[in-house]
């Protein structure tokens, strides 16, 4: 639509129907340029009629009918320029970062679900619960509307931290927030532990990837010259540094490692693409070949590994509880802060039910301080600032569940999301 409006305008101009209302041909045209041009149409519409109207010759007021139909064609076409342009910015307003959202539900994103019961990877709307669990309780969540874990991670953990006023010092998920970016942010900038794999993790521990020798993880490094030695022998030297900015901004530090010559190489269908005419090249992230090294040290090590290991059994449960015994796959409201209350609710009902099934399990009542499980500062912070009681009632409603409400900060936490 851009294209097609500017090469209007130039028309208009070009004829010299409309006056130039731009200095810069190059960028497009605004919703106000596009009226703009709407209204000199208008203007010269309503000469042309009154036109019409003061001449008497018949011949020549066929020949300005038929100027002012084209001008009139002009003005049909600016219309629709200026509808789509309105309609478009609309849209954009309502999509911010995202790339989709719902008609019914502004809020919600497009999402694929879990619960694919077509099994053709049908998108819903939907939106990204984030929780932050210890011993099964719920410590904190939050909704987002990007269906990326790797994206919501940094600031759930900000969102954390502003809540409770610091983090534990392991920071627990699965290989869906594996990223160097997350990485980096949580040594360096929250300067914790993460326990945190990564999307290759599993299957750099099988026999099949350690013994490819056309994979690059296993080839030789020399590193007095800083080359590559390929299974042909053969050396790869380095070239240039390079780097390559994600969508959303983040910067990856490369080094190129290049052959000088596998014309002659017998191994170069193996090595590289059937239809390749160039030599082989190698691109290191050596920042994401250390927080690799670095995950995989924690986790060889018998305690970091035990405490990673508890990760399926204390955040995973929450959601088999949410969907399977009290029957939550769907939300009842739309909208991101009514959606974020209702959630709120259903996690506060899944930490009261841990406490009761606490209780019968030790056949000890609730009030004793020693052997309380906290469930969750959630339940104060969500109705103290969300004002869904009153203070005195939320008093009254928390004053049986004792003071202890940091006790589960101290060690970790797991992260899990889950749509809905």
């Amino acid at each position: 639509m851009n294209e097609d409006s500017k090469a209007l305008y130039h028309e208009l101009v070009t004829n010299k129907i409309i006056p130039e209302i731009k200095e810069d041909h190059d960028n497009e045209l605004t919703k106000e340029e596009i009226d703009l041009i709407g209204s000199h149409l208008d203007k010269e519409i309503e000469d042309l009629n009154q036109h019409i109207n003061n001449e008497k010759c018949t011949k020549t007021r066929k020949q300005i009918r038929l100027k002012r139909t084209k001008i009139k064609k002009y003005k049909k076409q600016i219309n629709d320029y200026f509808e789509r342009k309105y309609r478009y910015e609309f849209q954009k307003s309502i999509l911010k970062d995202r790339n989709s959202y719902s008609k019914t539900d502004h809020d919600a994103t497009f999402m694929r679900m879990k619960e694919d019961h077509m099994k053709n990877g049908q998108l819903k709307p939907g939106y990204n619960l984030q929780i932050a669990t210890n011993s099964q309780f719920v410590l904190s969540y939050n909704v987002y509307q990007n269906p990326t874990d790797t994206r919501t991670m940094i600031p759930f953990l900000n969102s954390i931290q502003e809540t409770y006023g610091h983090l534990p010092e392991y920071i627990v998920a699965d290989a869906g927030y594996g990223s160097e970016s997350n990485y980096k942010a949580i040594i360096d900038d929250f300067n914790r532990t993460p326990l945190i794999t990564y999307g290759m993790f599993i299957k750099d521990k099988t026999k099949k990837y350690k013994s490819d020798i056309f994979n690059t993880q296993n080839w030789n490094y020399d590193e007095i010259n800083d080359e590559f030695i390929c299974p042909n022998n053969k050396r790869l030297g380095f070239k240039r540094y390079a780097y390559r900015h994600d969508k959303y901004g983040y910067k990856r530090d490369f080094k190129l490692y290049e052959c000088d010559d596998c014309s002659e190489c017998p191994l170069k269908n193996q090595c590289m693409n059937f239809n390749s005419k160039t030599n082989k090249k190698i691109m290191k992230n050596y920042n994401w070949e250390y927080f690799k090294s670095q995950i995989n040290k924690k986790l060889s090590e018998p305690e970091t590994k035990n405490i990673y290991s508890q990760r399926k059994i204390d955040v995973e449960p929450v959601f088999g509880f949410m969907k399977a015994i009290l029957g939550f796959t769907r939300m009842s409201v739309r909208g991101l802060n009514k959606v974020k209350r209702e959630l709120g609710f259903v996690l506060m009902a899944l930490n009261i039910r841990k406490v009761v099934a606490q209780r019968a399990e030790n056949n000890q009542k609730i009030y004793k301080k020693d052997n309380f499980y906290i469930i969750s500062i959630e339940i104060v912070f969500f109705h103290l600032s969300k004002n869904f009681m009153s203070r005195t009632l939320c008093y009254y409603f928390w004053l049986p569940f004792g003071p202890v409400l940091y006790s589960y900060l101290d060690g970790s936490i797991f992260l899990k999301s889950g749509f809905l």
